[in-house]
């Protein structure tokens, strides 16, 4: 009988709701047999969760991206633990893990899931995922993958796609909540969008998607997140036809609740996204999505039988959106509906585990 895979994982488990698609593959790879050991911030539930499955952890998260502490900790486990694998997550552990691995017989795996910023001609992408002593990189969306596979002098075979799944069963009991707390109106079909006060997010474009929305119908545009409401934003709400039907929440812990509580989804990034968290949600939620076409998004809704995928950086595209979701009810439940079987059959937690073991 042969000895099973030993991995050791360096990530940041502190947040357990956007950790959980992550954390949950090693709990799966338990499962199936691998020795798994992970450094992270040990005082978390997930850190809990993965010590009662039988996963060793080690409380030392690295702090900084050069820290000869963490880099000392991290060689010491590999030599002691004798590794088939070193699995980094985050900026600080590849630093740190890439510096640590040096000329040991443990295959360094570096995670990707960000669609831009990796140049063949940049200095600063040779000391992370360039760096010769990466053996492979797994990616979040296939967009990513084609983008390390156009790089000059990086070898094919060496990035993979392993989409991070979601499990429906994450999704149960989630109940919805009453929107009438942002002055919207009970008869109002509502979109919501969650997101980060990102540039890359295009919420200008989704603002002003509002304009092209005919004021006769009511149609509410729902913004959860922190600093949606800046000064370029607002300045494109208070010259909107519609802006007493845009609301603004702010950050909220009950984000999913709202989603739920609402019509659609909608997502109007321009670029870098790579199969969004938040758009998963909404469609494991059996919410209607309407996303724009960009690389890391392409593959997740599929246009006209799962949402509605629009041009990016295309206001009117999106107030067309949002119209015929509005104007179509049925079709609208349908891509609900058809948005979670893609969840359960496409973007499946069981499916990445699968990837992972088998990568």
């Amino acid at each position: 009988m042969s000895n099973p895979i030993k991995i050791l994982v360096i990530s940041n488990y502190t947040n357990t709701i956007s950790a959980r698609p992550e954390a949950e593959i090693f709990l799966g790879l338990k499962q199936k047999g691998v020795e798994i050991t992970i450094i992270t911030e040990k005082d978390s539930e997930y850190a809990k969760k993965f010590e009662a499955a039988g996963i060793r952890v080690i409380d030392g998260l690295p702090k900084k991206k050069n820290c000869g502490k963490s880099q000392e900790l991290i060689r010491n486990e590999l030599i002691q633990g004798k590794y088939d694998a070193l699995l980094l997550y985050n900026s600080k552990a590849i630093s740190n893990g890439i510096k640590a691995a040096k000329n040991l017989p443990v295959k360094v795996i570096l995670y990707r899931g960000y669609t831009g910023n990796i140049n063949w001609w940049d200095p600063t992408a040779y000391t992370k995922y360039l760096h010769p002593r990466v053996n492979k990189i797994i990616c979040n969306a296939n967009a990513i993958q084609e983008l390390f596979e156009r790089q000059l002098f990086f070898k094919k075979g060496k990035a993979v796609t392993i989409n991070k799944g979601h499990d429906l069963s994450w999704y149960e009991g989630i109940e919805k909540t009453d929107l009438t707390v942002f002055g919207i109106p009970d008869d109002a079909f509502v979109i919501t969008c969650v997101a980060n006060a990102r540039r890359m997010k295009g919420m200008k474009y989704l603002v002003k998607a509002m304009d092209f929305i005919p004021t006769n119908l009511p149609i509410h545009l729902l913004l959860v997140g922190t600093g949606l409401d800046s000064v370029e934003i607002m300045n494109i709400v208070s010259k909107s036809p519609n802006k007493d039907k845009i609301h603004f929440t702010g950050f909220r812990k009950d984000g999913l609740n709202i989603v739920k509580s609402s019509n659609a989804f909608v997502l109007a990034s321009i670029k870098g996204e790579s199969i969004t968290k938040a758009v998963i949600e909404a469609m494991s939620l059996g919410i209607a999505p309407l996303i724009t076409l960009i690389p890391g998004n392409r593959e997740l809704v599929v246009n006209g039988e799962s949402g509605l995928v629009v041009l990016m950086k295309n206001p009117k595209a999106l107030a067309e959106g949002m119209v015929t979701l509005y104007n179509n009810p049925e079709l609208c439940n349908k891509y609900g509906i058809q948005a979670k079987e893609r969840i359960k059959t496409v973007f499946n937690t069981q499916q990445t585990v699968e990837g992972y073991f088998h990568y």
